[in-house]
């Protein structure tokens, strides 16, 4: 395919604002003495806040832009990946580790997808735009914020704030780019001291991308999101909250032969939070929700050449109810204990439609369910202060886990199954006044249930039978390792980590003529093995000059299998970042290098519920990507920026990827190996914000 001239639209507009955004070094000296400042650019990443955590406001416009979904937005983390299926709806990744390995909390609620083929994870309905704040916990080192996150949590979250006085405030963005790129994000609040009401509204729409080939890619997708939330707040220590939020979209796969026609999100949450109830019980919370997602899929609806008789669709849906009540306690001026109880029910079911009446005829079908889970978790957590420079971080948890396999042709037909699982974990971190940063050393542990893909989902086998409903827990032994300084204009940190894993959970694709005798059909297996993985994460800022900043992040782990003996499928390569930034106040501009090695340490047909390293072409090669950008702050309420992606327009795909879906040929697209990444982009971004 001969490689086209450019992927930048050519609308006037927007290409005079890039390019002026992007010249932006050469007015500095008539821009001098500014006072204001832009907010950051996120190139690199987001320092630790605090031992293991990163925090970081998702609304800070970010190098390469994401998509508006979750997963994309973790991919600016150091040691996040995300396996592409689209142009969105990715499964983040986090050192090695997916799926449920990884808790995705919203506003403290838990919210599961319902394709059985991971069309939808649970970032794929994260609007980062409408939250305030992303929070990611590394490693198995909290037991408050629910079950099984052998990799960590991560947390989007709101603002609720206690005014003195009436007022509102109004924010707004609008992102335009290559690739028929358009993003639009509204947020209102209005608050007196005893109520406020805040709404929320996200739509954003975007068409087939192209790779540096400039061949097409199916992406092209459309979401919307709308969120209102009304505050009682009789008193600054007291909130009661009702929360609304729905959501859906559309979105094309390049990976399968199917695309989303809908998720259809619908979710009520009820908050309560009480502070300084007496000296002891320093505050008291609780929380109930109802998620639920209902998921159409097809073959003809976003894609062409699918003959009417031919036509298929498939609609889970998932129904979430779970609720948390928690209480801190001040046992003492140095200690504090967190303790609680979690619960969360959720049931999946599934209908399907096929030939020339396909919609018609799922939408008139009965909806059958092949499987509910249960939870019921309890959990205490305590902080102590050992002085002015030490603390010691510790807690237990316990679960009871129960599921039923309700379909009727396997095996486990109409069977229940219960376990009990326990998590904890121990940290010691130490304040280092001499460089103001902190040094820490922890142990973890957690124990996680088998979840509906890696037990039901597309008729899933074990290694001898046609179900793997019976998997055992998976157990994740971590030792955590970190440091962070601030020395002058140098600033850094460095988190490392060791986990042993008792058996994994591990999906193996293979022949069933090899096994099970029958001619050449693709059965998933689930196993469990025993696995060891290790790693690092390092970053580091230098103000080196006035108005400029060198800013470097480095990702790295390595796993094995240790039962079959080799590496341990769909782990990542090493991968680094370097940043260099000018910003004087009014004017920015900066260039980001991403660099990422190759990958040779694989395991054809083997993996987990989102992917497997593929049988052919497996092994990939590194590869660098170089981006520019710029900025102007107009005024403290009006911000623009633009940017240059993969500005060399470079072909390449990500190591974690799944496989092009060769009918996809047909329908005029170009199929390779893996689903290669967007070519040159442009955009821009406008953030408004009123008080």
């Amino acid at each position: 395919m001969r490689k086209r001239s450019s992927s930048v639209p050519s609308t006037p507009v927007l290409t005079r604002l890039a390019t002026a955004l992007l010249l932006t070094p050469l007015c500095a000296p008539l821009l001098a003495g500014a006072e204001t400042t832009l907010a950051p650019l996120v190139v690199t990443a987001a320092p630790e806040a605090e031992p293991l955590t990163v925090v970081t406001d998702p609304r800070s416009p970010r190098q390469p832009i994401p998509a508006l979904d979750g997963a994309d937005i973790l991919k600016t983390i150091p040691g996040f990946t995300v396996i592409r299926k689209g142009g969105t709806s990715g499964d983040p990744v986090f050192r090695g580790m997916a799926g449920s390995r990884l808790n995705i909390l919203l506003d403290g609620e838990h919210i599961l997808g319902g394709c059985g083929g991971r069309m939808d994870p649970p970032t794929a309905y994260v609007f980062p735009e409408s939250y305030d704040r992303m929070v990611v916990l590394k490693g198995p080192q909290s037991v408050i914020h629910g079950p099984g996150s052998s990799a960590g949590t991560v947390r989007f979250e709101r603002d609720r704030e206690t005014v003195d006085a009436s007022g509102q405030r109004i924010g707004a963005s609008l992102t335009a780019g290559s690739f028929g790129r358009l993003d639009l994000m509204g947020d209102a609040r209005y608050a007196t001291p005893d109520f406020y009401v805040r709404g929320t509204a996200t739509r954003t729409r975007a068409g087939d991308y192209r790779d540096g080939d400039g061949d097409k890619v199916h992406s092209a997708y459309k979401r919307w999101s709308g969120t209102v939330a009304l505050g009682w707040t009789p008193g600054d220590d007291t909130l009661l909250e009702l929360s609304l939020a729905r959501s859906d979209g559309e979105a094309a796969y390049a990976d399968r032969m199917m695309d989303g026609s809908a998720f259809d999100r619908e979710n009520i949450g009820l908050r309560f939070e009480q502070r300084r109830i007496s000296p002891l019980l320093a505050k008291l919370e609780a929380q109930v929700y109802r998620n639920y997602i209902d998921h159409v899929m097809d073959n003809f609806t976003l894609r062409s050449g699918t003959a009417p008789a031919a036509r298929s669709v498939s609609n889970p849906d998932r129904l979430t109810r779970g609720g948390r009540v928690a209480a801190d306690l001040d046992l003492a001026p140095a200690t504090r204990l967190t303790v609680g109880i979690d619960a969360q029910d959720n049931e999946h079911t599934v209908r399907t439609g096929a030939g020339v009446n396909a919609a018609a005829l799922y939408k008139a079908a009965r909806r059958t369910t092949d499987a509910s889970f249960r939870n019921w978790g309890v959990f205490g957590e305590f902080t102590h202060e050992l002085g002015d420079a030490d603390r010691v971080i510790a807690g237990l948890r316990q679960d009871r886990w129960s599921a039923k396999d309700h379909r009727s042709t396997t095996v486990t037909a109409g069977q229940r199954r219960s376990d009990t699982l326990h998590s904890g974990f121990a940290r010691w971190e130490h304040e280092l006044a001499a460089v103001g940063g902190t040094a820490y050393a922890g142990i973890g542990h957690a124990e996680r249930f088998p979840d509906y893909w890696e037990t039901i989902a597309q008729g899933k086998h074990s290694e001898t039978t046609n179900s793997a409903f019976l998997t055992k827990p998976e157990k994740t032994t971590q030792l955590d390792l970190g440091l962070s300084w601030r020395a002058g204009t140098l600033n850094g940190n460095l988190s490392a980590f060791y986990a042993h894993i008792d058996d994994y959970i591990l999906t193996d694709s293979f022949n069933t003529n090899v096994r099970f005798g029958r001619p050449t059909a693709t059965t998933n297996v689930v196993r469990n093995i025993d696995a060891r993985s290790y790693g690092f994460e390092a970053g580091t800022t230098w103000r080196f000059a006035p108005h400029w900043q060198a800013d470097a992040s480095l990702a790295w782990v390595r796993a094995s299998n240790r039962t079959d003996g080799t590496p341990l499928a769909q782990t990542p390569p090493l991968e680094a970042r370097f940043g260099l930034n000018w910003d004087n106040g009014i004017w920015s501009a900066g260039a980001l290098w991403r660099v990422v090695a190759a990958q040779k340490r694989i395991d054809p047909g083997k993996g987990n519920i989102v992917g497997q390293d593929l049988r052919v072409g497996g092994r990939t090669a590194g590869f660098g990507v170089f981006s520019v950008n710029g900025g102007y702050r107009l005024n403290k309420q009006l911000s623009f920026t633009a940017g240059i992606d993969n500005l060399f327009d470079k072909k390449y795909a990500e190591h974690l990827s799944r496989g092009g879906f060769a009918n996809l040929a047909a329908a005029g697209y170009q199929v390779d190996t893996r689903v290669n990444e967007p070519g040159r982009t442009l955009w821009v971004k406008a953030s408004l914000a009123l008080d």
